[in-house]
């Protein structure tokens, strides 16, 4: 799609307002927005100049979709227009690092991986895995990506405390942390999660962060069917081994023979060996034991580097625990390669590079009746261009009415990343 033409006033306002604005790099795409070219790209080094370029967009009508470091700008739906990218990459400090209270605030731009070095010199940790390389905290937020600590420790939506954010008019607003007053009368650090930039600009967040344990080991067995996986799975959370994951992979290998449970455990050196001994003797036998992560720690079963037709079909599947089985069942019939939190009921799935418009189809609504039958959903994360066009992203959403006043309520004017959001929010 070509890039929407700004007229003189537009420009020289955005000019005005920020350390740089530059043309899209037309030459590889890299500042396309799943496909569509924005008119100019926004760079502001800090707070008050995101809040310009908002203010600047809102005087001349255009609209703006935020980016992070630009590693899932694919995931989603398209916008339908993107008059602006606004590039937080200048945004990138680690704000504040209080190891006696575990806290820590970030800008928008931070690399999750400076976050926990930052954590890490105080032998603490953000519980949030870098599921993608590359990945900044407003991205992270904006996808809701966590990883197999989960089970263990939620998401970012219980570990985020506090956040910063500019409005689609510009005006710069605290929720959380230690403003106990929360915006316009939500909880807005919660809403923004997984809400892909549609509803405010964060530019900072603070996060509870815990104790890095000293210890760990994973305990991982093959299992031959799904109900197998299902049954191991559960007879690990029903234990009081207090996992600290429970990862799935299906199939495990090339020839689909079944797949891998594996358990991690986590803590102090004595109690960790104690806890694996007894994982062990749950899984039985067959069970082995490692302090390496199951499938090269990888989070995915895609290939995050992938561009273009490259890509696979990516989903999200989200169901209750006792739905693994079947989850399993259809992405196997599907022929879908499958990783995940077995123990939170959220795992990923991948259909090959070059699947075509009616399997990909066909497979989006197998693993849907599956998972929204179990009480989740199944969601097209990333897909090429042409076979996204063809899909249904979201499937059925709960509660769309509530949020499309949610959505005019903090973006009146459908200002920001409009329609990248369910329900064309």
């Amino acid at each position: 799609m070509s890039a929407p033409t700004l007229d003189t006033p537009a420009r020289e306002a955005l000019a005005s307002a920020c350390a740089e604005v530059a043309d899209p790099d037309g030459h590889d795409g890299h500042d396309d927005v799943d496909g569509v070219r924005p008119g100019l790209v926004a760079r502001p080094t800090d707070v008050a100049q995101v809040a310009e370029v908002m203010r600047a967009a809102t005087a001349h009508d255009l609209v703006v979709v935020p980016r992070g470091r630009g590693t899932k700008l694919t995931w989603g739906a398209p916008p339908t227009r993107a008059d602006v990218l606004l590039d937080l990459a200048g945004l990138d400090a680690v704000l504040d690092h209080q190891a006696g209270d575990l806290i820590v605030a970030a800008q928008a731009g931070a690399r999750l991986s400076a976050v926990q070095e930052v954590a890490g010199s105080a032998d603490q940790r953000l519980a949030l895995d870098e599921t993608v390389p590359g990945t900044s905290i407003g991205g992270l937020l904006a996808t809701n990506t966590s990883g197999a600590g989960r089970v263990a420790v939620g998401s970012a939506r219980d570990l985020l405390i506090g956040v910063t954010v500019v409005r689609a008019d510009g005006v710069v607003a605290k929720a959380g942390g230690r403003v106990v007053k929360n915006v316009a009368g939500y909880d807005l650090g919660k809403l923004l999660i997984g809400s892909l930039g549609t509803l405010a600009v964060v530019v900072d967040a603070t996060f509870r962060l815990h104790p890095r344990p000293a210890a760990h080991r994973w305990v991982s067995v093959p299992a031959a069917t799904p109900a197998e996986a299902q049954r191991l799975t559960q007879a690990v959370l029903h234990a009081q081994a207090v996992p600290g994951a429970i990862e799935v992979e299906w199939p495990r290998d090339a020839q689909g023979s079944g797949g891998v449970v594996s358990v991690l455990l986590e803590g102090r050196e004595d109690g960790v060996a104690a806890r694996a001994a007894t994982v062990r003797g749950l899984l039985g036998a067959a069970a082995s034991e490692s302090t390496d992560a199951p499938a090269a720690g990888a989070a995915y079963p895609w290939d995050t580097a992938a561009r273009g037709d490259e890509r696979s079909v990516a989903l999200k599947c989200t169901f209750a625990l006792s739905g693994l089985a079947d989850v399993l069942g259809a992405a196997e019939r599907a022929g879908a390669h499958v990783r995940g939190s077995a123990g939170a009921g959220v795992v990923y799935a991948a259909l090959p590079p070059g699947t075509g418009p009616d399997e990909a189809r066909a497979a989006v609504e197998g693993l849907r009746r599956a998972t929204t039958a179990r009480g989740g959903s199944t969601v097209v994360v990333d897909a090429p261009a042409h076979l996204k066009a063809g899909l249904d992203v979201w499937g059925p959403v709960p509660a769309l009415d509530l949020m499309r006043r949610v959505k005019d309520q903090l973006d009146p004017d459908h200002r920001l990343a409009p329609g990248r959001f369910v329900g064309g929010i």
